[in-house]
């Protein structure tokens, strides 16, 4: 082989001439610097079989793997289209920085999109355009069942724990939530200090792991629930179920970012994974959720209860209607995480291979929750590559009625999609426990640019919203969105989706889409 050739010719012929020569011009011992590296790199490179390709290459093979090193900041930065980034693209990136930082966020010379592409959608826009109210940026959570209701954003800050994020990027989210009056998912970590730093609104996410309201055997304590539960600034709670990025697999946190603060936080060893477990130990089934929820929302001194999960099979979340229908309980919300959320650690098949994309999933829950007559009772919070005002237009057109944005804060303050969550050398300070890397968040500096994010992308909505001659989000159909299909033509989602009508799960006229797993639907398990 040509390289390997070249190997010996250099260690073999150069290095001893060389060697030879310097007896007689000493300034040709210079030349050593570079060839014996050289040979002892490439004699290594030899008799080791760790990589086929240095074996084969000796030396020159480095080259390949410093290449594939800087790989995806070469494709980020010089490869990629403004349209082809994953899994947000440069013109929704460019979009919430420029509202982050006050800038302008107009575009010249017209749209970028090619609008005669399969799977490009848009909204009807109205020749009578109105005036949205601000009245509109905001909805009630809590149901007939609750006592503490909550004046809600209609856009709030979607579950991110802290260890998944550094403390200064969680105190910069909290900040961010308020100043501009909106809330703050805490994700399953627990409800750290530095959620509560800030004195923004929280929704406190209890997942499988129990972080916050755990006994030493990984088990709920409900005495430890009830005395933060109370807590002023824990407007509502939200029991995970599961997650688009990872459904039916336990939060990740990879053992790099447990350190002690962490490992006191969550109740756990420090420098080990932590892992929950896929399911709850403290109730069993779709009538022990409720039940769950019902025991969550006395010891909450009457919050907004509800949950959250990624749609997997459709006669389980079917099975929690008639669990609500059997008991009489029911939650005050329902979050529905799409397939192609994520923000943390995730297993590679998990996220690429499981899970109901957002859109398809929204329209199934509010026809589910319509069938059996409980649509009115129960708000539905969408979380799932939220970013922009017509992101928002959209899942509210099927069947939302609050948006969660996680990634898209999260370039709000800082991050630039390095796609290093998982590794704690976020480049950006945002995702990371190394306190050094975490000190680049300036929380003053984020915490305006979350609150500007925020209050641009409302006003977004309220423009488009206005624009497409409506006055109401409630006025917002499947209708009023449509997609390009293979056939060369336009459907809006109410040609692609059926609406189902109020209480027909509950009638012998079962539409034929949903008969079969409303049969096979069970209260008593999933």
């Amino acid at each position: 082989m040509i390289v390997r050739r070249l190997y010996y010719f250099i260690a073999y012929v150069c290095l001893p001439l060389t060697l030879l020569w310097g007896f007689f011009w000493p300034p040709a011992h210079w030349l050593l610097v570079v060839l014996i590296p050289y040979a002892v790199i490439g004699l290594y490179d030899m008799l080791t079989t760790k990589h086929n390709v240095l074996n084969n290459y000796p030396v020159l093979g480095h080259f390949r793997y410093m290449l594939e090193f800087v790989s995806p900041e070469i494709r980020q930065y010089f490869v990629e289209t403004n349209e082809s980034g994953r899994p947000f693209n440069r013109i929704v990136r460019s979009l919430v920085y420029s509202r982050a930082k006050g800038q302008v966020d107009t575009q010249a010379f017209g749209t970028q999109y090619d609008v005669l592409s399969v799977g490009y959608h848009r909204a009807n826009h109205s020749l009578a355009p109105k005036h949205v109210d601000e009245s509109e940026e905001r909805i009630m959570l809590g149901g007939p069942q609750c006592t503490q209701p909550y004046s809600a954003s209609r856009l709030n800050v979607s579950a991110m724990s802290f260890g998944a994020l550094s403390a200064n990027a969680i105190r910069a989210l909290n900040g961010g939530a308020k100043d501009g009056g909106f809330a703050h998912n805490t994700g399953e970590g627990g409800l750290s200090p530095h959620h509560l730093a800030e004195g923004g609104d929280i929704i406190w996410q209890i997942g499988t792991g129990y972080f916050g309201c755990r006994t030493p055997e990984g088990g709920f304590d409900k005495d430890l629930f009830a005395e933060k539960a109370k807590k002023d600034v824990v407007k509502a709670i939200e029991i995970k179920l599961s997650q688009g990025a990872k459904p039916s697999h336990g939060g990740v946190l990879p053992a790099a970012k447990v350190d002690q603060e962490i490992a006191e936080i969550r109740g756990v060893p420090e420098h080990q994974d932590v892992i929950s477990p896929p399911t709850h130990s403290a109730f069993e089934g779709p009538t022990g959720l409720m039940h769950f929820v019902q025991h969550l929302r006395e010891m909450s001194g009457g919050k907004p209860i509800g949950f959250k999960l990624c749609i997997g099979r459709p006669s389980e979340f079917m099975a929690i209607c008639k669990a609500m229908l059997e008991t009489g309980i029911l939650p005050d919300f329902i979050t529905i995480d799409g397939a192609e959320g994520g923000t943390g650690a995730a297993p590679v098949e998990f996220t690429n291979r499981l899970g109901m994309p957002l859109n398809e999933a929204l329209i199934f829950v509010n026809n589910c929750l319509r069938g059996v007559g409980l649509r009115d009772k129960i708000r539905i919070i969408c979380s799932g590559k939220v970013a922009t005002g017509y992101d928002m237009v959209e899942k509210f057109a099927l069947g939302a009625d609050m948006c969660n944005a996680a990634r898209a804060m999260m370039f709000a303050v800082g991050c630039i999609q390095a796609l290093h969550c998982n590794t704690n050398r976020c480049p950006s300070g945002v995702a990371t426990q190394d306190p050094i890397r975490g000190r680049a968040v300036n929380v003053p500096q984020k915490r305006q640019r979350v609150h500007r994010f925020h209050d641009a992308t409302l006003e977004s909505f309220r423009e488009l919203l206005g624009a497409m001659g409506k006055d109401k989000v409630s006025d917002l159909h499947p209708v009023d969105i449509r997609r390009r299909t293979a056939d060369e033509r336009e459907r809006s989602y109410a040609e692609l989706y059926t609406l189902i009508d109020e209480g027909v799960l509950l009638t012998d006229t079962i539409p034929s889409d949903y008969a079969a797993d409303w049969k096979l639907a069970s209260a008593d398990r999933f």
